[in-house]
């Protein structure tokens, strides 16, 4: 398919371009091959798509909910039957396997859609009788909201930040990673098709000026930032000037624990998921396995065999189940963190180079598995964002839970045991955002996602992303006469 969009950004209901701005080549990780090029915004861009927002908000404000959710479930309804064409752009965009973006990109953003188009009637405030008097509450949009995505999910990140926005009666401008710039223009058009005001979901192009420039412009009520922990700090910090909403959905370095007792198949089935999949390239991945002494080297000899089947190829072929990382910076940075670990001290299991087959072209590293990993290792403190699992032994419940905490991340955990009390015990402990018992990596859009401590504030998807996304007017009603001093 052409990859090459009409222009680079959607403003106002139509395609938008400025060739003064800075170049954006648009790179498919399986070749290295230039698909598109686009064009950073300029001022005039950056202006354009706020003013039109600001506008686009005002009208969109003043529809009942019901007809702001009929707009957002049409655009659900859209986006399903289009989505072969749009996980084949995804796939061109992030070199994510298609088999992956047919069942989690563009879907997970239409069940985005959907889930807050259906709750938007009931997004409203409460009564409170005071004897004679009352008081009630108004739950109102907060304005202009700004999202910044992140290049691993692009669809998805797009819609989960603008589904409970529009909900909520906001407008959105939205910035792509230069990196992956192609899918949330076609999320734009897919809106202004659904019925959605010209201006009200605007994307814009840029590096990190332009989100720099989006974050401190006086019209911007909020921003919704997916990226990681150094630049959530710049946006963070660039908001709070302006004492602006913010959410921010940041890195980690999530602890997956398997006890003695784990069904083993279904621990390894999740450590690859919690890996491997999308190439590694998932912010709440469990990168750092947990395994009780008594499975270890059971568990170890398991996941060497089933990583080994793992088929490695162009992403575009619905049998290939291991695709590129996004650029070449990203592969350099996996495979430094690989010669981290050998020279650490880790045992290379398996895996940790560029697959013979794709050492002339693409941006692959094989699935790597480390073992003897220890806590002050480099390998099990940092984000590395690609495939490589870190293995790390324990004997008891209690010193799992402190090595498991002992992380300045906290978006997610994952815990594998059949004795039920032990697991709610366990991740009633583990100080993460989004957690999960014997499973992993499951985010549906009923239930909350985000994390704690460097891992970001706020929440994403559910009823819970309404208080992001809204502010609260109260409102004391007088039924009677006002006494005063003199």
């Amino acid at each position: 398919m052409n990859a090459q969009p009409k222009a680079s950004h959607f403003i106002d209901g139509a395609y938008v371009e400025d060739n003064a701005g800075r170049p954006i080549d648009c790179i498919f990780p399986a070749t290295g091959e230039v698909i598109a090029t686009l064009h950073s915004a300029t001022p005039a861009i950056i202006d354009k798509a706020l003013e039109s927002a600001h506008r686009a908000q005002k009208q969109w404000a003043t529809l009942t909910p019901v007809a702001r959710g009929r707009v957002l479930r049409r655009a659900a309804d859209i986006i399903t039957a289009r989505n072969q064409e749009l996980s084949e752009l995804e796939t061109l965009d992030t070199g994510k396997p298609i088999q992956e973006t047919l069942v989690a990109d563009a879907t997970s953003g239409a069940e985005a859609l959907e889930f807050f188009g259906g709750i938007a009637p009931t997004i409203n405030g409460e009564a409170i009788p005071l004897g004679d008097d009352f008081a009630y509450t108004r739950r109102e949009p907060l304005g202009v909201c700004v999202g910044i995505g992140a290049w691993n999910y692009p669809t998805q990140i797009a819609a989960w930040k603008a589904a409970p926005a529009l909900a909520c009666g906001n407008a959105m401008v939205f910035k792509p990673s230069e990196l992956t710039p192609l899918c949330a223009l076609k999320l734009a058009e897919i809106f202004v098709e659904a019925g959605a005001p010209a201006g009200l979901f605007n994307v814009i192009q840029g590096y990190g000026d332009v989100g720099a420039a989006l974050a401190t412009d006086p019209r911007t009520a909020k921003v919704s930032l997916t990226g990681s922990v150094p630049t959530g700090r710049k946006v963070y910090a660039a908001a709070a000037e302006g004492i602006r909403h913010v959410t921010m959905e940041l890195g980690g370095k999530s602890p997956l624990i398997v006890f003695e007792d784990a069904d083993i198949e279904n621990a390894v089935s999740a450590a690859i998921n919690a890996n491997f999949y999308s190439s590694g390239q998932i912010c709440s991945n469990g990168t750092r396995v947990f395994v009780h002494e008594a499975v270890h080297d059971q568990f170890v000899a398991r996941l060497t065999e089933r990583t080994a089947r793992a088929v490695i190829g162009d992403p575009r072929d619905e049998a290939t189940q291991i695709g590129p990382l996004v650029s070449a910076a990203q592969r350099d940075r996996v495979l430094s963190y690989i010669e981290i670990g050998k020279a650490e001290g880790a045992r290379l299991e398996f895996g940790g180079s560029v697959p013979r087959d794709f050492a002339a072209a693409g941006f692959y590293v094989e699935p790597t598995l480390f073992t003897g990993v220890t806590d002050d290792m480099r390998i099990a403190r940092e984000e590395i964002f690609g495939p490589v699992l870190s293995v790390l032994s324990f004997a008891s419940e209690d010193e799992v839970i402190a090595r498991a905490n002992g992380s300045d991340f906290g978006l997610a955990a994952g815990v594998f045991t059949k004795d039920i009390t032990r697991a709610h015990r366990t991740v009633a402990a583990l100080e993460a955002g989004t957690c999960w018992i014997n499973t992993y990596n499951l985010t549906p859009v009923e239930m909350p996602f985000g994390g704690v401590k460097h891992s970001g504030v706020g929440r994403e998807n559910a009823r819970a992303a309404i208080e992001h996304y809204s502010q609260i007017k109260s409102v004391y009603v007088a039924m009677g006469d006002v006494e005063a001093a003199f």
